[in-house]
């Protein structure tokens, strides 16, 4: 099918630009920016995308864009870094901003173009900016504190903005992008749930052939889906396995079983592992140490069950993109890790499983997609995320039984308060956002004195936390009711043994990450 190529410079929102392509039904891939042309062209694209990234394009070692880019006649659209490079490379001039511009901002049109026909409210993120044109451009687009906020080269159909039109604070980013694949590049739009499907069962055959395949399954959206995926693909040849860690959500081991069982018919193997996740993480409070503990002794667990069965070398983890971008994977060198991922970062170099991740670069959203389109019940598809090292990474501090106890407790609560409310599932309206993407309850590794009975407690403190997202790469805190939250306190400091505080967290993504480790 028609595809578009976006080329990484390291941006933390490189893949959310190929998201947003694929939104608009045209197939996208991301590569590095010193991936080699073979790898490059093979997907015959029908355009590039330069994405940003954190260096300045005037530096020593800079990435710079490939001359296969230019030689190959296609159009080219650059993003922030990626306009800069444009620009640079092309003979203009780019220099150190007199202020930075990062946050919203108004971006008018300075002449007649295919793509801003109108002010637009846009995200900026950059500290330099175009001073000098490269020949054959024209500025298209202007902003307070960017002169050239847009430019463009007609004949070459070139075109690059200093915004980010990705993200969702660029309110008409996405026709932006929908404008240059379908009408610059001329891709046509077959990108849909049945041919993400399609594509998926066919490279999981091609890979596995005719081996047995381990899943490594939790309940969750990811892992679930990606079982029905490979099942789907390989039939019987899956054996799904659930490790019971001891660190899931109140009542959700049995819940776990049920939906597998019930929903998916797989065969099911059952690991009882607390005590063991429990020794593993014993003494540890560093949150990197703790996703690579539990990465580890999943897959030793993994192993060992394996062993039992034959030892398959293929393992099925339900790893989506969000994991491996925060993780910084190796093929993505110019981007910087913002903690590691149990199933990325986290796993062993001498692990005895080659894996199987049909979802690796998809978001959250296309997954549902792929879950509404395989037939799977709505409590699964829209579920929660959770993250894979459970509860230990909302434990902050040392995870103990005890700790993890007062920890399910609370966070039972603020779901089922949520739930009642009608909070629980996210509800987009003209401009308004009910319900939150995801939500749950952190403890602190930090005491405080309260008043209880007219005695002085000293206790432990919960955070709340609960966001509105598409995609997961940003995040917006979610606006819950104040007597939603009152009620949500009250129950928690009055039900659960320990606390004696409970707080909102009202800091989005960026600068913060959704969950605390």
């Amino acid at each position: 099918m028609d595809s578009l190529v976006v080329l990484d410079f390291g941006s933390q929102t490189s893949q959310l630009i190929a998201r947003r392509v694929r939104e608009c039904q045209v197939y996208c891939e991301l590569l590095p920016w010193n991936a080699s042309a073979e790898q490059v062209l093979r997907l015959q694209p029908k355009g590039f995308i330069l994405s940003g990234g954190p260096a300045s394009v005037y530096e020593e070692g800079a990435p710079r864009i490939p001359d296969y880019v230019f030689q190959s006649g296609l159009p080219i659209l650059g993003i922030c870094y990626g306009m800069q490079a444009l620009a640079y490379q092309l003979g203009g001039k780019v220099n150190p901003a007199p202020q930075r511009e990062y946050g919203f901002a108004r971006v008018a049109p300075l002449q007649p173009n295919p793509l801003i026909k109108g002010e637009e409210q846009v995200w900026m993120s950059h500290g330099d900016r175009i001073e000098g044109l490269p020949p054959g451009f024209v500025a298209i687009a202007a902003s307070e504190r960017s002169p050239i906020a847009a430019m463009a080269d007609f004949q070459r159909r070139y075109f690059a903005f200093q915004f980010h039109p990705e993200v969702r604070h660029t309110p008409h980013g996405i026709a932006l992008l929908r404008q240059f694949a379908l009408e610059i590049c001329g891709a046509k739009p077959e990108w849909t749930p049945q041919s993400m499907i399609e594509q998926t069962i066919q490279r999981v055959r091609q890979q596995v052939g005719s081996e047995r395949v381990l899943s490594a399954v939790s309940g969750g959206v990811d892992s679930t889906v990606a079982t029905a995926l490979v099942q789907k693909a390989i039939g019987d040849q899956l054996i799904a396995v659930f490790v019971d860690t001891g660190l899931l959500r109140q009542g959700e081991a049995l819940q776990v079983r049920q939906a597998l069982q019930t929903h998916l018919g797989v065969e099911l193997i059952v690991v009882e592992a607390a005590q063991t996740f429990l020794e593993a993480l014993q003494g540890v409070i560093d949150p990197e140490r703790k996703r690579q503990i539990i990465g580890e002794t999943f897959i030793r667990i993994f192993e060992a069950q394996a062993r039992q069965v034959g030892m398959p070398p293929f393992l099925v983890q339900g790893t989506i993109y969000p994991d491996v971008v925060e993780s910084s994977a190796p093929d993505r060198a110019q981007a910087q890790r913002i903690k590691t991922h149990h199933n990325v970062g986290g796993l062993p170099p001498d692990m005895q499983f080659q894996l199987v991740e049909p979802l690796r670069y998809l978001f959250k959203d296309e997954v549902r997609l792929v879950g509404e389109a395989l037939g799977l019940p709505a409590e699964i598809i829209w579920r929660q995320p959770f993250p894979g090292p459970g509860l230990a990474v909302r434990c902050l501090g040392e995870v103990t039984a005890a700790r993890l106890n007062i920890l399910r407790q609370a966070d039972a609560i603020f779901t089922e308060e949520l739930h009642k409310a009608g909070y629980l599932r996210l509800r987009y309206s003209e401009d308004q956002v009910e319900g939150t993407a995801q939500a749950f309850a952190v403890l602190l590794p930090v005491q405080s004195v309260g008043v209880m009975g007219d005695q002085r407690t000293y206790q432990e403190t919960v955070a709340l936390r609960a966001v509105t997202t598409e995609d997961f790469m940003t995040a917006d805190w979610a606006r819950l009711p104040h007597d939603l939250l009152a009620r949500v306190a009250n129950r928690i400091v009055n039900e659960v043994k320990g606390v004696n505080r409970v707080v909102y967290d009202i800091t989005s993504k960026p600068p913060a990450t959704i969950e605390w480790e």
